[in-house]
């Protein structure tokens, strides 16, 4: 199937899915277009045991993507802008201390308990995977994933401190899971010496580098906007500062995650508000919004049809039920320790831990990255477990997520922090 007949082809199907949920169930946008695309892949099922076989021609239609390169090499530095531009600055540095240790230790937290936890557990399934390996998972599934998670908060009435630890930590430990990743990945294929040193160099290296790049050409590109008063070519130079920064941080082997949510910071405060007319802010918003809008749709539908591809086996699919416990229990266990190490500085707040814990969804990041390990057996299990944990995660936690905050509410007891 050629380039552009898929394309059409996933455009097509996402407006559809988007006027059903609009029309008839009324769902957030996430858990919305992924519970329709899975309703699809099984109506294709059905369709095939009464004669009508379209999986062949569907799965061969999402076969021609190669989700992990398009999401991490492509749409996913969009989004990061997008959600980044519209974080006001003042109340992230309120939040700083909060958001810093969950979107660094706690991402090293999350990922030594699930990978832990993960060693002793698949063997009770019957097969067994090395121990770098389920730290490997325990990095992709750690961080939680900034597209489901703003969506989400969109919708959610979650209170403003919670909000904005939320938000910034979704948007930072994203790049350091991913960081945290490639470490890991380097380490178990050999890249990269089993040492300490070697591994704080790599890690220094992909996040410091990543923030200070970040800063450099979110900068220059404020610098290239205050000097134009033209909406057009300071759009495009948004643009271009995510499409050709992201690139470039590849070839500087920095993290383009960390670089795109720090630039993305620059220009949503300093650059909006120094180098910006009002004309200029509006119709930045309305494009970055549509941008955010529309990719949020096709990934999330994309998301959905990655179901065709996943193999499934009996034994992989109880583990992934038992995973999910798991994954809850490594959440809390990061965001317990964090808030305990963040005391002193800034408190979480009555009730942040739950809130938190429950609100963290996993999404399209973590089946990226699974997509992204080593081919073989571990892979495949892997590929299964990453699936049902964010399916779980945007479908139940997302859905649930509006109810927890209101029980809170009810009770008289969630507080600012």
């Amino acid at each position: 199937m050629h380039w552009y007949d898929t394309v059409a082809l996933l455009l097509t199907t996402s407006a559809l899915f988007s006027f059903l949920n609009y029309k008839f169930f009324r769902l957030p946008k996430t858990v919305g277009l992924m519970l329709i695309s899975l309703v699809a892949v099984f109506a294709l099922f059905g369709l095939r045991e009464i004669g009508v076989d379209m999986i062949a021609p569907a799965t061969k239609a999402v076969q021609s993507i190669d989700f992990s390169e398009a999401l991490l090499q492509g749409i996913l530095c969009f989004l990061l802008f997008a959600g980044a531009l519209h974080i006001n600055l003042g109340e992230f540095l309120e939040q700083k201390w909060p958001i810093g240790i969950l979107a660094s230790l706690g991402v090293v937290i999350s990922a030594a308990v699930i990978g832990t936890g993960a060693y002793f557990l698949f063997p009770l399934f019957g097969f067994e995977l090395p121990f770098l390996m389920c730290l490997l998972f325990g990095a992709l599934i750690s961080p939680t994933d900034p597209v489901a998670t703003l969506a989400l908060l969109k919708t959610a009435k979650v209170p403003e401190s919670v909000k904005m630890k939320i938000a910034g930590e979704a948007l930072f430990n994203d790049g350091t899971g991913v960081v945290l990743f490639v470490v890991l990945l380097a380490l178990f294929s050999g890249d990269a010496p089993v040492t300490t040193s070697g591994v704080a160099l790599l890690f220094l290296r992909e996040a410091a580098g990543g923030i200070l790049y970040g800063l450099a050409i979110g900068y220059a590109a404020f610098e290239l906007i205050r000097r134009v008063d033209d909406y057009h070519v300071e759009i495009l130079l948004s643009l271009a500062l995510v499409a050709g920064g992201y690139a470039l941080a590849s070839v500087l082997h920095v993290s383009g995650p960390l670089a795109v949510v720090v630039a993305g910071l620059v220009i949503g405060n300093h650059a909006r508000k120094f180098g910006m007319s009002e004309k200029t802010r509006h119709n930045l918003d309305i494009f970055w919004n549509v941008v955010d809008d529309i990719l949020n749709v096709l990934l999330f539908v994309l998301v959905g049809f990655e179901a065709l591809l996943v193999n499934v086996k009996f034994t992989y699919a109880l583990a992934g039920f038992a995973v999910i416990p798991l994954v809850l229990f490594g959440r809390f266990a990061s965001v317990s320790l964090s808030s305990f190490v963040s005391y002193t500085l800034k408190p979480f707040g009555r009730n942040a831990i739950p809130l938190l814990t429950w609100g963290g969804l996993r999404g399209g990041v973590s089946f990226a990255l699974a997509l992204a390990l080593p081919h073989g057996e571990s892979r495949d299990a892997l590929i299964l477990i990453t699936y049902m944990v964010v399916v779980f995660s945007v479908l139940v936690q997302g859905l649930t997520m509006g109810r927890l905050v209101r029980r809170f509410e009810s009770d008289k007891s969630v507080t600012a922090s």
